[in-house]
C-alpha cells in the first residue's frame, strides 16, 4: 500500500497557490516576449515561438538523438499496448552546447534550471506515435510517491521541433479540437495548469503517428520545486 503524504508535504509537492502564482509569472514573461506568439483558446495558455532554434541545434540535437535513443518508456503501473512506441533518450546536460540551449528555455519563461527537468530527446519513425496523455502527474498513481518529493508536480512544458516530417506527426490537442504541425525550431509551450494551479485536464495531448519521414522534438518539463537530480547535471 503506497504511503499517504502529509497535508503539509502535499502543499509543498503540488500546492495550487503556488502553481497558480508560478502561471502568472511565465505568464507575463511570454506575454512581454516580442516573439512569443499566445494560440488565442480560452481552456489552456498555450504559445508558439517560431524560429527558437537555429538549424545548427537542431542538426545538434538530431544528431544527439539518433545516437543515443532508446525505445521510450512510461510509469510502471500506466503501461499499455502501443501507447508510446517512439525512441527517446536524455542528451547530455554537461555538454556547453545543450546548456546553453537548455538554458536559452529557462530564460524564455523566466524559471530556473534548477525546477526543471533535463531535456528529453524523442524519434518518431513512421507508425510511431504517443497517444492522448497528460505532462502533468495523476497523484492518484503509484509513481507519485517518488515524483512528489523529487521536484513535485510539472507546472509547465517546453517542446521544440527540430524537423519536418514528409507527412504525419502533428501534436495534437484532442480536447480543444487543435493540431500543431511540426515546425523546424518552432518552441511550443504550454501551461500544464488550470490559472487556479490546479491540472487542467485540456492538455491532454498526443504525438500523432508519423506517416512518412522521421519526426525529432526535444521536451522540457518544469516543476513546482527544485528538480532533486538537477545537482548531477
Amino acid at each position: 500500500m503506497a504511503k499517504a503524504f502529509s497535508k503539509k508535504q502535499i502543499e509543498r509537492y503540488s500546492s495550487p497557490r503556488r502553481m497558480a502564482a508560478l502561471g502568472r509569472q511565465v505568464t507575463d514573461a511570454l506575454n512581454a516576449h516580442p516573439r512569443v506568439q499566445w494560440l488565442e483558446s480560452p481552456f489552456v495558455q498555450l504559445y508558439v515561438h517560431q524560429n527558437f532554434l537555429s538549424d545548427a541545434d537542431c542538426d545538434l540535437l538530431v544528431n544527439m538523438i539518433d545516437g543515443n535513443s532508446q525505445p521510450s518508456t512510461l510509469y510502471e503501473g500506466t503501461q499499455r499496448e502501443g501507447y508510446r512506441t517512439s525512441y527517446s533518450c536524455n542528451v547530455d546536460p554537461a555538454d556547453p552546447d545543450i546548456r546553453r540551449i537548455d538554458q536559452s528555455i529557462c530564460d524564455l519563461l523566466g524559471l530556473p534550471q534548477s525546477h526543471s527537468e533535463i531535456l528529453q530527446g524523442q524519434r518518431y519513425q513512421p507508425g510511431q506515435q504517443f497517444k492522448d496523455h497528460h505532462d502533468y502527474f495523476h497523484e492518484s498513481e503509484k509513481y507519485w510517491q517518488y515524483e512528489g518529493p523529487n521536484g513535485g508536480q510539472r507546472s509547465w512544458t517546453a517542446m521544440a521541433y527540430l524537423n519536418e516530417p514528409e507527412q504525419g506527426g502533428a501534436t495534437a490537442f484532442p480536447q480543444l479540437e487543435y493540431q500543431v504541425e511540426p515546425r523546424r525550431g518552432m518552441l511550443l509551450i504550454w501551461n500544464n495548469m488550470r490559472p487556479d494551479g490546479t491540472p487542467n485536464i485540456d492538455t491532454l495531448h498526443a504525438g500523432l503517428p508519423v506517416d512518412r519521414g522521421t519526426k525529432y522534438i526535444i521536451t522540457k518539463w518544469f516543476r513546482l520545486n527544485q528538480w532533486q537530480q538537477a545537482s548531477s547535471g
